[in-house]
């Protein structure tokens, strides 16, 4: 399994029920394939540094939130095509931290994981 880090922008003034969902889906597309969420972390909503234009408006503000995670590489690709139709994401982004369990030790180091 690969390490990987999703940094997700959704949009701000969401009902918390929403954002709960978003995070919820999210988590489960990664777990039902048998991947591991390891940390979900809450960035808060944050001025972003340009306007965004997303489903035909303009936006200056997200919520922004991390997810770091351990999955197949197959699985990436059906996240991506989730949150890019999810009206709720403004932006996302999926890092690759490692693959070797040296990487993911020297990753875990750098962003406060316990492995």
């Amino acid at each position: 399994m690969v390490f990987y880090e999703l940094f997700c922008i959704s949009r701000t003034r969401l009902v918390e029920a929403n954002l709960k969902d978003l995070v919820k889906q999210t988590s489960l597309i990664v777990m039902n394939k048998g991947g591991v969420v390891r940390n979900l972390k809450p960035l808060g909503e944050k001025q972003l540094p340009y306007r965004i234009r997303k489903h035909q408006e303009y936006h200056v503000q997200g919520y922004q939130w991390l997810m770091q995670f351990d999955a197949n590489p197959t699985v990436i690709g059906e996240l991506n095509k989730r949150l890019k139709v999810d009206p709720r994401v403004l932006r996302h982004a999926v890092i690759r931290l490692g693959s070797k369990l040296e990487d993911v030790v020297a990753s875990a180091e750098k962003t406060g994981t316990r492995v």
